[in-house]
């Protein structure tokens, strides 16, 4: 009788057991029959072609060779001993050889019976010889599953070491597929398949580990390639509609005074149409009934604040508090500062809480907030800590909010019986596929022109060669009224290194720039906090005309008068990393410049990264780029790497497949929001199946 419960543990699997089911756990997660079914092969053998002895090339990779065992030795080594076989077919004789299992080995091996024989051939003193080989008998080979495409699967070195080889993967895939005899049950409506002509899921898996020729293995990665993408999406899309429906937000009726005020009196600019079709987007879910959760994605220098500021006013205009939140003091700061200013004249009450705000003002500041005469709070982390309670949170505003944890942005929902409205903002712009992939549950709004009057940054790349002339090029600057920033890259603190080039850097310049025509300031992170505040004021009033800084500065800091940055070594930043400095210039009327200074020694990749700094200041063309070269892991950091966790698809490679997912997806939860129609069945049993198993998704934003 067939086992087809995908349930089942592998160790009740021919050719597993207990001790080889406990490596498969441990190094590839391999639990049960369905996680067996769905370990996918990351490459294909082509095991067409046959080769004779008189054949082999030296400089071959993999071949085969249909021969005979006339002798087997063992031979003694320093340590331990190998293994030898003589091998021949009609043309020649070689050897094959091993050096790990020697005794297991010798004793399966049979003399004068016909083998397949595969793997790579090394050439010494006239001989071939083939370290461990991949051997099957010729009439095994014949009766067997396994195809010309042979599929080669994931692996680890102990794998390898306990004799767990590639061929032994196979073959207990191939007991598996025996025993279920093809019982797999479809998770796709027919209407699916048929409208994207996708094989069966009985067919598609057959094909991805057993192909018969290329044709039919690409049929087969398609149709798994859509599933995972498809339940993905399906997943977030649900959540998205769920939380619409069920979870309520407060509703933001009105638009009163303080937004009014604002508008017509204290704007400092008009706003771009880009800003007004946000605003419109964010005001359209205030007043939804339903609880706001929108990513506002928006270059450096679009004028994010000013729309986080209009969102908060019409949080006050409706009777409710405002947090607004961000990943470091300097950031938190920034804000506040830029809001009191935009705010002046205005009966609006403001407060800024951070780790050094004293005890003093935290115990003032918690009784004005209970009691409702605090409006606005801005601050760090301190926001979400469990002392910090709000009379009534209407809306939260979270800055960089990839820089926060899960849990973290959690924590703002508890503020309130009924969870605030969220915007989450970013400045590094997120690829459509991955905003798609990631944030498929968030409403995403963006800001795609800057303010009127703004120049684009000029972007060059000059080698150490050339540093003369862009001193020179400085002091033209600078003669001009401008300053100029030089950053340093900081990969750890604590990195002698970096510290020894940032000094060296540092006392070159001032050689260059000397005092008292020049005055030159230093920031980095072993000063102290009232140091680097000290320097940065100074720079910031203009007593200063160069600030030699680490990446410290990366965040936050505004100063209209900074007309170049200067990077050095910018072959060990990355894209997103070189795009936010360069946003630290470009804030006035200026023509602004950006200087990436690198040796000449360069690998692939940081040529890419530096050609794409040339060419464009366009966001999302970088990010697209950075997500090319880095993978969604590295682009999403800790928090959310594990997010991407895909079996067989890629969002990079398969984006088309991605943008197709969801909009069925989309189709399908329209019509059947419940997945109840009876065509339906299988898919709402597979999806809810994945659900159990991916809590990550429960929690994204």
């Amino acid at each position: 009788m067939p086992i087809n419960n995908l349930n089942t543990s592998i160790s009740y699997l021919k050719g597993v057991g207990p001790s080889r089911a406990d490596l498969l756990k441990k190094e590839l997660g391999i639990h049960t029959f369905g996680d067996l079914v769905n370990f996918f092969p990351n490459r294909y053998l082509d095991r067409t072609q046959f080769f004779k002895i008189n054949q082999i090339q030296q400089n071959t990779s993999e071949i085969q060779i249909i021969g005979k065992i006339t002798d087997i030795r063992t031979v003694q080594q320093k340590k331990g001993s190998r293994l030898v076989a003589t091998f021949i077919d009609e043309t020649g004789t070689m050897e094959l050889v091993w050096f790990r299992g020697v005794k297991w080995i010798k004793e399966s091996l049979k003399i004068n019976t016909p083998y397949v024989i595969f793997g790579k051939t090394n050439y010494f003193n006239g001989l071939y010889t083939m370290p461990h080989p991949e051997m099957e008998l010729v009439a095994d080979y014949k009766k067997s599953l396994r195809t010309a495409m042979q599929p080669v699967y994931p692996s680890t070195e102990k794998l390898t070491n306990k004799g767990i080889s590639n061929r032994v993967v196979s073959k207990i895939i191939q007991n598996l597929f025996e025993d279920l005899q093809g019982n797999f049950q479809e998770t796709l409506p027919n209407s699916i398949l048929e409208k994207l002509k996708l094989i069966s899921k009985k067919e598609a898996l057959l094909n991805i580990h057993f192909p018969k020729k290329q044709e039919l293995l690409t049929k087969a990665q398609i149709r798994l390639k859509f599933e995972e993408l498809f339940f993905i999406q399906l997943q977030l899309i649900k959540k998205k509609l769920i939380r619409k429906s069920k979870i309520k937000g407060y509703n933001f009726e009105k638009v009163g005074k303080y937004f009014n005020e604002f508008y017509k009196q204290h704007l400092p600019f008009d706003l771009t149409n880009a800003q007004k079709k946000v605003i419109k987007e964010i005001r359209k879910d205030l007043g939804s009934n339903a609880q706001m959760n929108r990513l506002l994605q928006g270059d450096v220098g679009s004028g994010k604040t000013i729309v986080a500021l209009l969102t908060l006013l019409i949080a006050l205009d409706n009777g409710f508090q405002a947090a607004f939140m961000a990943p470091t003091e300097i950031l938190a700061t920034q804000h506040y500062n830029s809001i009191v200013e935009l705010l002046d004249g205005m009966n609006v009450t403001v407060k800024l809480l951070t780790g050094s705000t004293k005890t003093k003002e935290r115990k003032l500041l918690h009784e004005q907030l209970q009691s409702g005469e605090l409006q606005i709070l801005i601050g760090t982390h301190a926001l979400i800590e469990d002392k910090v309670q709000f009379k009534n949170l209407g809306i939260a505003i979270i800055d960089e909010q990839h820089r926060f944890g899960v849990e973290q942005r959690a924590k703002m929902w508890k503020k309130n019986e009924l969870p605030p409205h969220i915007l989450v903002m970013t400045a590094t712009p997120i690829p459509r596929t991955l905003a798609m992939s990631v944030y498929g549950d968030l409403d995403i709004s963006v800001i795609d022109e800057l303010p009127p009057g703004r120049k684009e940054v000029k972007t060059a790349h000059r080698y150490d060669a050339n540093r003369l002339s862009v001193f020179k090029f400085l002091k033209e600057e600078i003669a001009k009224g401008r300053q100029v920033y030089v950053v340093y890259p900081l990969i750890n603190e604590s990195e002698a290194m970096d510290y020894k080039d940032l000094m060296d850097g540092y006392e070159s310049i001032t050689r260059e720039f000397p005092k008292p025509k020049y005055q030159v300031s230093i920031v980095h992170g072993k000063m102290k906090a009232e140091d680097k505040d000290f320097e940065m004021q100074r720079f910031q009033k203009g007593e200063t005309q160069i600030m030699v800084a680490t990446t410290v500065i990366e965040v936050g800091v505004n100063i209209p008068n900074a007309s170049v940055m200067v990077i050095e070594s910018a072959e060990r930043f990355g894209l997103s990393q070189l795009h936010q400095l360069r946003g630290r210039v470009g804030r006035g009327a200026d023509q602004s410049y950006c200087i990436l200074m690198t040796s000449f020694k360069l690998s692939s990749d940081a040529k890419i990264r530096l050609n794409t700094m040339v060419d464009t200041s366009d966001g999302f063309k970088i990010a697209e780029v950075d997500l090319k070269l880095r993978g969604p892991g590295n682009l999403m950091g800790t928090q959310q790497s594990g997010v991407l966790n895909l079996r067989i698809a890629d969002i990079i490679k398969d984006s088309q497949l991605l943008k197709t997912a969801r909009s069925i997806a989309m189709d399908l939860l329209s019509v059947d929001p419940n997945l109840s129609l009876p065509e339906n069945k299988h898919t709402k049993h597979a999806f809810l199946e994945i659900s159990k198993n991916s809590t990550i998704w429960a929690n994204i934003s």
